[in-house]
């Protein structure tokens, strides 16, 4: 079996942070929390996730900033960052995109989908996202990327 992708889960609301962190580990993920932006900053440099859950309303440093730090440091700029929001509004989509949210997952959404797109998106890149129960094809930005570990 593969061995799935290091997933690092950024919230500030720590009940959603730990659940989706207790689902994944549980299914094989190895996973780091975040509970701001100046901690996944640090955690993104120093651990190296393949992948990166971003809530983006988060007091203090948002989610669109972290990513925005995140894609301008050459260190960090190759990780994939996956924005979750329950802003299912185009301009909220766009604002992601623009920051360099690689894809939108809107909330709320199955933890099993969720695994399961995370568990894909090393062979198939991006397009792990676009189901049906994630935001759909709209969501899922920027080109297939295979190259995720």
């Amino acid at each position: 079996m593969d061995a799935k992708p290091r997933v690092l889960i950024v919230d500030d609301y720590p009940d959603g942070r730990e659940m989706v962190a207790e689902y994944l580990t549980f299914h094989g993920f190895p996973v780091a929390e975040a509970r701001d932006g100046p901690q996944a900053i640090e955690l993104a440099a120093s651990w190296r996730p393949a992948i990166i859950l971003m809530d983006l309303q988060m007091p203090g440093m948002d989610g669109w900033e972290v990513t925005r730090r995140l894609k301008a440091d050459p260190t960090t700029n190759g990780i994939l960052v996956v924005a979750l929001t329950a802003h299912a509004l185009t301009r909220e989509v766009q604002a992601a995109r623009d920051a360099g949210c690689d894809a939108v997952v809107l909330k709320p959404y199955a933890l099993a989908l969720l695994a399961d797109a995370l568990t894909k998106t090393p062979q198939i890149g991006l397009a792990a996202f676009d189901v049906p129960g994630l935001g759909g094809s709209a969501l899922a930005g920027g080109e297939a990327r295979t190259d995720v570990v």
